[in-house]
């Protein structure tokens, strides 16, 4: 006899979380800098100043290949013009991962980079002033 093993997830699971049905987006302006840059992938990890939806104020933004990674700086202030994807969980697979893995998850978020925008906060001028 196989025992089960007490950190596997049950296929019934993952399956509602592999094959979420994601909601039309919603798009988002907020500001913050970038934290990793995970070229491989095209994506980047974000450390936004107001949280998202969830709560959250670091998010992985997928980077449309419009936008070269290479121009991008770690730590700049950008305003970041993003698509926030949401499929929401089933209150049977929410209250699994609450009471086996003390998870508070309701919905799982998907976040696609459309634009950014390097602000300068250094200066005391905004740009339009200097540019007069």
């Amino acid at each position: 006899m196989v025992k089960k093993k007490e950190d596997e997830i049950p296929e019934w699971v993952t399956g509602e979380i592999q094959n979420a049905k994601f909601k039309k987006p919603e798009e988002l302006k907020k500001q913050g800098y970038i934290l990793e840059f995970y070229y491989q992938d095209s994506k980047i990890d974000v450390q936004l100043y107001d949280p998202v939806e969830d709560g959250r104020h670091i998010v992985t933004m997928d980077v449309p290949k419009k936008i070269k990674m290479d121009d991008l700086l770690k730590g700049e202030v950008y305003e970041f013009v993003f698509d926030q994807h949401k499929a929401p969980l089933s209150k049977k697979v929410s209250g699994f991962l609450q009471k086996e893995r003390e998870i508070d998850m309701k919905a799982i978020y998907q976040f696609d980079l459309k634009s950014l925008e390097l602000l300068d906060v250094g200066s005391n001028e905004s740009v339009d002033d200097a540019e007069e």
